[in-house]
């Protein structure tokens, strides 16, 4: 069978709660000289049915009030109730205010009485959700304020096959209170698996940095274009949950415990080889131009042996990572 979703809302414009409070007050309030007429009349004529007549009445009155009165809605700003009527969709209240609606109608929304899904980490193998233990959410009403899931770190592997950690917050909103009641079982906890999953692929898709001379998107290098990617990639997953992502940032990007050592190794000589490679540049531009300087003011010819030996002693001298301890001598060079 076909699952069947719901794409479009019929948006409710509920009665004035207070004239419908006031009436629904009324109406009860009705009855009592009715019950005090019929005791009344049956105290002068003795007429039983007359006193039965106006029990019932005002049997009918209360509970019309009463069950008129179960109509009456309150909602706060940013917030909406989806509205059933016997199992089916009946509409949804936006407008904030104090509203009466069908009393028979049932504002439901899956997430009352669950608890809300503060953090999550996963692992290689498995995806271990851990559930805030604090009060259970119990409200019928839908909240259409921003929101924030915190995706804490999860160790998964990148495109070359490394252990890394990644976190992600995930800023989101209902958009459609209708979509988000009728269409997923529970939206928080779907935006949450989803976040994970998207999180995880991301990853998957990228090596953790990129290789020598390699011009590729990275986890660490490109994470705001990884980010973008990952809030397209979700909204398209929670389109029909009427979730709006509004933003997606990776707040911990690091590598497993267990390589992340072999990996600083790697980094720190990488770094020294780089820092080498500007040394040793620098150091055979200032030969040159010592050489060119000595013998353009003429300051002393030099064979190509002694130059050899100068050329020679200057790297030694700018390359080194100590002092060099200089050996004067006071005779003739040659």
């Amino acid at each position: 069978m076909e699952e069947r979703k719901f794409k479009e809302e019929k948006i409710l414009k509920g009665m004035p709660g207070m004239l419908m409070l006031l009436a629904s007050i009324a109406v009860m309030l009705i009855g009592i000289p009715i019950v005090i007429g019929g005791s009344i009349y049956f105290s002068d004529t003795g007429s039983g049915a007359v006193l039965t007549l106006s029990i019932i009445l005002c049997v009918i009155l209360e509970c019309g009030g009463i069950i008129a009165l179960c109509g009456l809605k309150v909602i706060h700003p940013n917030e909406a109730l989806v509205l059933t009527l016997f199992g089916n969709y009946y509409g949804t209240l936006y407008e904030a205010g104090f509203h009466w609606v069908n009393p028979f109608c049932t504002a439901i929304n899956p997430t009352a009485g669950h608890k809300e899904v503060q953090q999550k980490e996963g692992t290689n193998k498995e995806l271990a959700v851990n559930i805030n233990l604090g009060q259970t959410t119990t409200s019928k009403v839908v909240s259409l304020k921003t929101m924030t899931l915190d995706n804490k770190k999860q160790k998964v592997n990148d495109e070359l096959g490394n252990p890394v950690e990644i976190g992600t917050i995930v800023i989101w909103k209902v958009k459609n209170a209708t979509k988000a009641v009728l269409n997923v079982e529970n939206y928080k906890e779907y935006l949450s698996i989803q976040c994970d999953a998207i999180t995880r692929n991301a990853a998957r898709n990228y090596p953790y940095d990129a290789n020598d001379g390699a011009d590729e998107k990275t986890l660490r290098g490109s994470s705001q274009e990884i980010a973008d990617i990952m809030q397209e990639e979700l909204q398209n997953k929670v389109q029909e949950a009427g979730i709006e992502i509004l933003d997606v940032r990776i707040t911990h990007l690091a590598y497993a415990p267990e390589i992340a050592s072999a990996m600083l190794q790697r980094q720190q000589a990488t770094a020294i080889i780089d820092a080498r490679q500007k040394i040793v540049e620098g150091a055979v531009s200032m030969v040159e131009m010592a050489l060119q300087q000595l013998s353009e003011n003429q300051i002393v010819e030099l064979d190509e042996e002694r130059k050899a030996a100068m050329v020679s002693n200057l790297l030694v001298v700018l390359c080194g990572n100590k002092d060099a301890q200089p050996i004067v001598n006071s005779g003739s060079i040659y």
